[in-house]
């Protein structure tokens, strides 16, 4: 059975991006764009990993981590940051927030397919 990720990203060429670079690695996606819908759409969608931009309107990413880290039934779920914030004071907090690996911007696409490989590995 194909792996399940959820993509938060508000920019919607990223979000393409994204979600056809884990398509063509046989990933089953599901795209959002408002960071408010994330928590409830992770519950349906029941992902194996969820991929969200720091940077969000109306809620940030670390507000999101936040929220899915404090889920009981999505907390399990590996989460990678995908953010334009590349200090290394940046990640710590990032990854401080819950993340689980962080990938900054603008991505390479072999080191986003590792860290998400990695993340999936059993």
């Amino acid at each position: 059975m194909a792996k399940r990720v959820l993509v938060v990203e508000d920019n919607e060429l990223n979000l393409k991006l994204f979600c056809d670079l884990l398509r063509a690695h046989a990933f089953v996606t599901e795209g959002l764009r408002d960071g408010r819908e994330a928590v409830a759409r992770a519950r349906d969608f029941a992902p194996d990993l969820i991929i969200t931009d720091i940077q969000l309107p109306h809620v940030t990413g670390f507000e999101l981590i936040t929220q899915l880290k404090g889920d009981p039934a999505l907390r399990e779920i590996p989460i990678m940051a995908v953010t334009a914030y590349a200090g290394r004071e940046d990640e710590e907090r990032i990854r401080g927030a819950g993340a689980d690996a962080y990938v900054s911007k603008p991505i390479s696409l072999m080191r986003f397919v590792e860290a998400v490989n990695a993340l999936m590995a059993p």
